[in-house]
């Protein structure tokens, strides 16, 4: 009893008060420079050092990222039976050792196109466990009524790091070399475990089954609660076909910087870096708009407006001294509106999903979302190398129109100024995962569940998210 009473009294001070969280937020915002600077860093030695073209931007882009598709189901199973913070802090160690081949290959003299596909392989393998282990963390570290807030927190860390990362790995792959540039990823990827690692609150877990039939066993689970739940359905397609049009425009917006717009790494950086104060805005819209005007509105409206603006890019013309600040602008409010539209999907997607199954829908989302963004990469690089790059940019930017017209005639665009919300935590037992996705319908398993059908929760002035 005495020990039940010390853990409500440990949750109750404030969200920056907890020493636990806090190393969470710092390991997660050093892990998401590191992220955002390699993003940027990988395809510019490509392209810029080692003369890479379109085709083969593609497949490096592709490389990475086809561990989302192959990985994710695995990966929430994994991390729902196992601690997220080991998952985590193994997982940026590796990164850290991944990026670190680089210069080794750049002193040992084979530098070159097969060593960045390896390593990009790497670090896209270990990035899906790491960003399935921190969405489930949060939900395992603090108390549920504080998730929104701690949500925000994390968001605002991601927003920094879309500020600076990108605009510190253009800026050192530009004044310096590839190896330098990769070097600060490595320290980012570094200093993040050993936050993470100091972290001493003990996670509660359900029990762990046997063999690889149990395994495949929650991976199903994870995938009937997000099919049997209208809501999760609609963010996996939604997000679909978002990522897979996203990827094939970021795939032909990389070449064209430099080769079309002729703009330095600094330049790009800085063009890219624009996303990150947009975020920032977003995350604060995010804390009130749904609230006021309904979640729906805001979802429809910000995808409306984010991806409409990728419109304007395939119209510059001119010096990049005209084409940059435009660019600034752009990024900024596709950066503004996409985080709105990030933050409240995520609010939808905690508020639903217990906690026992978090890192499984994460994943099933994820795959959902994000499998078939090889496939996009691969499309823009095609794209690219036949139609040319203004044209190509044209052709992926409209079709990023197909995400927010999906949305406006899906459940999500009818929720209204209050969330839906799991009404069971977790599991009573060992065995009863798969009996509350089968039994309890009001969290949308077994049958497809309409948002309306799930007990409301008020959404308060204080609750942000992420898509």
């Amino acid at each position: 009893m005495k020990a039940a009473e010390d853990d409500r009294a440990g949750a109750r001070p404030g969200l920056w008060r907890d020493a636990d969280f806090r190393r969470l937020w710092v390991g997660q915002t050093a892990s998401q420079f590191g992220a955002q600077a390699t993003q940027v860093v990988l395809p510019l030695i490509a392209v810029v050092s080692l003369d890479a073209g379109a085709g083969q931007l593609g497949a490096l882009r592709a490389v990475e990222q086809a561990p989302i598709l192959l990985l994710s189901l695995f990966a929430g199973a994994w991390v729902d039976r196992r601690r997220a913070r080991t998952v985590m802090v193994v997982a940026d160690c590796g990164r850290a050792l991944a990026l670190g081949a680089i210069p080794a290959a750049y002193l040992l003299g084979v530098p070159g196109l097969p060593v960045l596909l390896v390593v990009a392989l790497l670090v896209g393998v270990l990035s899906v466990f790491f960003d399935v282990a921190y969405q489930a963390s949060l939900v395992r570290l603090v108390p549920r009524e504080r998730l929104l807030r701690g949500n925000s927190a994390l968001e605002g860390s991601r927003s920094a790091a879309q500020i600076g990362g990108p605009a510190l790995g253009g800026m050192l792959v530009s004044l310096f070399s590839g190896p330098v540039a990769v070097v600060t990823g490595a320290f980012f990827f570094a200093l993040s475990s050993v936050s993470i690692r100091r972290i001493r609150r003990r996670e509660r877990l359900p029990a762990r089954g046997d063999g690889p039939v149990r395994v495949r066993q929650q991976i199903l689970e994870g995938l009937r609660f997000v099919a049997g739940n209208a809501s999760l359905r609609a963010v996996g397609i939604a997000s679909a076909l978002f990522q897979f049009w996203f990827a094939a425009l970021m795939t032909v917006y990389l070449l064209h910087l430099p080769r079309g717009l002729h703009l330095s790494g600094t330049a790009i950086g800085l063009a890219l870096a624009a996303m990150g104060p947009g975020a920032v805005v977003g995350s604060l819209l995010a804390a009130r708009l749904p609230g006021r005007f309904g979640y729906g509105k805001v979802l429809v409206c910000s995808a409306v407006v984010a991806d409409g603006v990728m419109l304007c890019v395939p119209a510059l013309h001119g010096s990049s001294a005209v084409a940059l600040p435009v660019l600034i602008g752009v990024n900024f409010l596709f950066g503004t509106f996409g985080q709105l539209v990030n933050v409240t999907i995520m609010a939808v997607r905690q508020a639903i999903t217990p906690v026992w199954i978090q890192g499984r829908v994460v994943a099933t989302i994820n795959f959902a979302g994000m499998g078939l963004t090889p496939v996009g990469s691969l499309l823009g690089g095609w794209l690219a190398g036949r139609w040319g790059l203004r044209t190509s940019l044209l052709v992926t930017a409209v079709a990023l129109s197909l995400s927010p017209l999906f949305m406006a005639f899906s459940p999500l665009a009818r929720l209204g100024r209050q969330l839906p919300y799991a009404q069971r935590a977790e599991p009573l037992d060992a065995g009863a995962a798969a009996v509350s996705v089968r039994s309890e319908p009001r969290c949308g398993s077994g049958t497809a569940t309409a948002v309306s059908d799930v007990t409301p929760h008020t959404a308060t002035r204080d609750r942000p998210g992420s898509r």
